[in-house]
Parts: C-alpha cells; structure tokens; sequence
C-alpha cells in the first residue's frame, strides 16, 4: 500500500457522505496526472490536500449540504460551505498526526483545504491543483452523473454549465484541456445532444 493509501484507508470513514467516496478517489487521479506537468510541486501536499479537502462534509447535515451547498441562490458563499472547509482543516490535521505527519506538513495540507471552495484565488502552485482536481472529476461521465442530481438538472444541462461556469474557473491550462476533452466523451456517452 503507498503512503497515499495510508491517508485514503485513515480518512476513510469520512468520505462516506455525498459521495465523496467517488468524488475523491476520482479528483485524486486527477491530481496525479496534473502533477506530471509540475514537476517542482510537493506531490505529498499535493495528494494529501485532494485526498483530504471535502472530508469536513462528514461533520455537516446531509439535508443541509444539498440544500444550503448546492441548491441555494448563493451556495458557493453559504455557511455550509465554510464549515466544511473549517471542518476539514480540522479532520485532516487529526488523520495526518495520526499517521505521524509533522506540523509543517499538516499546516501546508491545511492552508490549501481552508477555502478551497470559497477563497477566489490559489495560494501555491500545490494549491492550484488540488483546486482544479476537485473541479475536473466534475467533467467525467460519473461526476455529471452525481452532481447533476445534487443540482437537480439533467446531465445535459449540467454539461452545459459546466462549459460556462466551472471551465473559466480554473488554473492550469492543462486542466482546461482535460476538461474540454473528458467533457466532450461525457457528452458523446450520455448522449446530451439528443436527451
């Protein structure tokens, strides 16, 4: 098992809540493949960060976060929002000291998961690519699949916004391109032409 499964198995419990125990798993590779590119970034940060930044959604209200996080007028700025993030910073500190991480490490992971959803800018390059994994799941067949229910629309119409308003969203212009290309199958797959 690499160290990286050792965080996976430690957060474990947490991810079984909005499907994280997909949306993660999926974000991560993400971020392992954006991470070929960036060769100067700390990959540890890295795949911890993604691992670990929406395991504060465990401590919240499953009613609360759909209604308040992904269906209110402003839910990018709702408290649920925050709280996830605040409560992230906190699990993952937890999870980290238990796996014997050092308080450098852990406050690095922790800068990136405090506002990774509601802060308009990245912090470090590490953070820019755990912000755009975290958005790039999105665009696979299985993310429009998920949160297209979380937003109540179809997959088509999801697909659309996801051109609209997340692919201007992020940083990297290799995640653009992955996004263009994963958007394009989705769309082929679910036939969003059509239905």
């Amino acid at each position: 098992m690499t160290k990286y499964h050792q965080i996976f198995k430690a957060a474990e419990r947490y991810m079984r809540v909005r499907k994280n125990d997909v949306h993660i798993p999926l974000s991560y590779h993400y971020a392992l493949r954006l991470l070929d590119s960036y060769p100067g970034v700390d990959a540890d940060v890295v795949a911890a960060g993604i691992i670990l930044h929406d395991i504060g959604w465990y401590s919240i209200d499953e009613e609360d976060i759909f209604k308040k996080g992904f269906q209110s007028e402003n839910f990018m700025q709702s408290d649920v929002r925050y709280l996830h993030e605040s409560e992230g910073v906190r699990l993952s500190a937890e999870v980290l000291k238990g796996l014997g991480y050092h308080e450098e490490f852990i406050r690095k992971v922790g800068e990136i998961i405090d506002g990774h959803d509601t802060r308009k800018f990245a912090k470090s390059p590490e953070d820019k690519i755990v912000r755009d994994a975290d958005k790039l799941w999105r665009f696979h067949v299985v993310g429009v699949s998920v949160a297209a229910d979380w937003f109540k629309q179809t997959p088509a119409q999801y697909a659309n916004r996801l051109e609209t308003d997340i692919i201007p969203l992020l940083d990297l212009p290799e995640s653009v391109e992955m996004a263009r290309a994963d958007l394009a199958q989705t769309r082929e797959l679910l036939l969003c032409g059509v239905i």
